[in-house]
């Protein structure tokens, strides 16, 4: 697997982020959709990487600054074709390994309370993230649930 930063232009990427905002209206409303779109993914509060295995695109995850020590996790997503791959495992090391390289101190996340979010939950909660309130501008909201990881 080959994980490189992505400028969020390629059809590939768009395609596979409108299938990720797609999925999310499927379980969420739309109050509590907090997914990014492509624009606004390729601002420079965010750096997105993308997943290869040649030409084929695996899957993709991007990470906001929300302030010099408290990073985001954002538009973590897995190609259909290849879930349970072990993809998202490995964009979660290396998101990780990148917020630590940035001097973060902590990432956090918002993802779903609904059944449909359980495999990311226990993705997240394997690598040792817990649940926490609410952070940044987020509100309490019973469709989403919060999570940190201290590094």
């Amino acid at each position: 697997m080959n994980i490189k930063k992505d400028d969020v232009t390629g059809p590939e990427v768009i395609a596979l982020l409108h299938d990720h905002l797609q999925s999310i209206t499927l379980h969420s409303p739309p109050e509590s959709i907090h997914a990014l779109d492509a624009e606004r993914l390729r601002q420079t509060d965010v750096t997105f990487w993308s997943a290869w295995d040649g030409d084929g695109l695996l899957g993709c995850a991007a990470l906001k600054e929300l302030d010099s020590l408290h990073g985001e996790i954002k538009s973590m997503k897995t190609s259909p074709q290849h879930v349970r791959k072990g993809v998202a495992k490995q964009l979660l090391h290396h998101l990780i390994e990148e917020a630590r390289q940035c001097g973060y101190q902590r990432i956090s996340l918002e993802t779903g309370s609904m059944a449909a979010f359980h495999p990311a939950r226990s993705l997240y909660e394997k690598a040792g993230f817990y649940y926490c309130d609410p952070f940044a501008d987020y509100k309490e909201d019973p469709n989403s649930l919060f999570m940190r990881l201290d590094i």
